[in-house]
C-alpha cells in the first residue's frame, strides 16, 4: 500500500482519535515527539540527552521511528502528538484530511536527498528501462519524480520497485536494482556498491525539500504553551550544538547508526534554519525560500502525478507564532 493509501485511511479514523491520551489531561501532561533517521532532525536526540526539553518546561516522549512512513501514518491518525517531517509529505497528509500546523523549519535538504545509479548509469537519462528503488508516496519518489522531469522523462519510463527506505538502499548495495532514491544516512549505505555515484540530489532542486516540526491543530489549540516550549528547545538545542559541536557528532552518529566522520560530511547537504530564516521561510512571498509558494508548486506537482488526489487545504498549515515568540 502507498503512503497515500495508508494516509487517506488513516485519515478517516483523526477526528475519533485525536492526540495521545497524555496530552488530553491538560498542559503539563506528556507530549510525544516523532522523529526518524535525518540529520535535520537528529538535533531532538541531543535535547533529549543534554536535558533541554525539561529545561523549557516541556514533557516529552521522543519517539524513533525505524521506519519515516510510520511516523507520518502516526501523526496522521494521532497516535503521537507531533512528528518531524517533509512539507511534502505534510501535504500528502492534508489531502487525506488530516488537521496538522507546521510550527518550525528545521532545515531545508541541500543534497542529502540523492538519486545513486550503479556503475555505468552517469546521469537520470540513463535511467530510462532500469530499475529504480524508492519508497514510494515519500519525498525521495518526490526528487525522482523532480530528477525524471528535469531529463525529460516520466515514471512510465522507469520501472519503479516500491520499498521502504533502508530496504531500497539494502536492494541496490545488493545488485537487486539499478538505482536507489534515499536520503542520509541511507546514502552512505548505498554509495557502499563499487562504482555507484549520486546522479542527482537536492541540491538541485533549491527549497524543494523543507523540513518541519509538524504538530495536530489540536495540539496547538489546547497546548499552545507546550507547542512553544518544543520550539523554544529547538533553538537552544542548536545553540548547544554550536558551543559542543564534537560532542553533538558522536550523539547524532550514534543515533543515525553511521561513524562520526561520516555524519560530518552530512553538513552541507543539510541546512539548519536559523531563527531568521524561519521567520523569512514563513513569510508569504513568490521564490523558493517561502513556504506558500513552495507548498503550492508541490501541490501542483503531487496532483498532477497523481501522488494525491485532491489539492489539500493551506488552512492553519503555517503557523509561525511560536518561531515568532522564541527567545532571539
Amino acid at each position: 500500500m502507498t503512503v497515500l493509501l495508508t494516509l487517506l485511511t488513516l485519515a478517516g479514523v483523526t477526528a475519533l482519535s485525536g492526540c495521545s491520551d497524555s496530552t488530553a489531561e491538560g498542559t503539563g501532561g506528556k507530549i510525544t515527539l516523532g522523529f526518524s533517521a535525518w540529520p535535520g532532525w537528529f538535533p531532538w536526540q541531543v535535547a533529549q540527552e543534554q536535558g533541554l526539553f525539561a529545561k523549557n518546561g516541556v514533557n516529552v516522549d521522543l519517539k524513533y521511528f525505524d521506519n519515516y512512513t510510520d511516523s507520518i501514518n502516526a501523526l496522521s491518525s494521532g497516535a503521537i502528538d507531533a512528528n518531524s517531517q517533509t512539507l511534502n509529505d505534510t501535504l500528502s497528509s492534508a489531502s487525506g484530511g488530516a488537521k496538522l500546523s507546521i510550527v518550525l523549519v528545521n532545515d531545508n535538504s541541500t543534497g542529502n536527498d540523492k538519486i545513486i545509479a550503479r556503475e555505468g548509469i552517469t546521469a537520470v537519462a540513463d535511467l530510462k528501462g532500469k530499475k529504480v528503488a524508492v519508497e514510494q508516496g515519500t519525498v525521495d519518489h518526490y526528487l525522482l519524480l523532480l530528477a525524471l522531469q528535469a531529463a525529460k522523462l516520466t515514471e512510465k519510463d522507469i520501472e519503479l520497485v516500491n520499498l521502504p527506505t533502508d530496504a531500497a538502499a539494502a536492494a541496490f548495495v545488493a545488485g537487486q536494482v539499478d538505482a536507489v532514491g534515499a536520503f542520509a544516512p541511507f546514502t552512505t549505505k548505498a554509495l557502499e556498491r563499487p562504482g555507484s555515484r549520486a546522479i542527482s540530489s537536492s541540491a538541485e532542486f533549491p527549497g524543494a525539500i523543507p523540513d518541519h516540526l509538524v504538530t495536530s491543530q489540536k495540539l496547538v489549540k489546547e497546548h499552545p504553551k507546550d507547542v512553544q516550549a518544543l520550539v523554544n528547545t529547538w533553538f537552544e538545542t542548536l545553540t548547544w550544538i554550536k558551543n559542543n559541536k564534537d560532542a553533538a557528532v558522536k550523539i547524532m552518529a550514534k543515533r543515525g547508526g553511521v561513524t562520526d566522520a561520516d555524519y560530518k560530511t552530512y553538513d552541507a547537504g543539510t541546512t539548519i534554519f536559523t531563527r531568521q530564516q524561519n521567520l523569512d521561510a514563513f513569510t508569504p512571498g513568490v521564490t523558493a525560500q517561502h513556504l506558500d509558494f513552495q507548498a503550492n508548486k508541490i501541490i501542483d506537482f503531487i496532483v498532477g502525478t497523481g501522488l494525491a488526489q485532491q489539492r489539500p487545504s493551506l488552512d492553519g498549515l503555517f503557523d509561525d507564532q511560536f518561531v515568532k515568540a522564541a527567545p532571539q
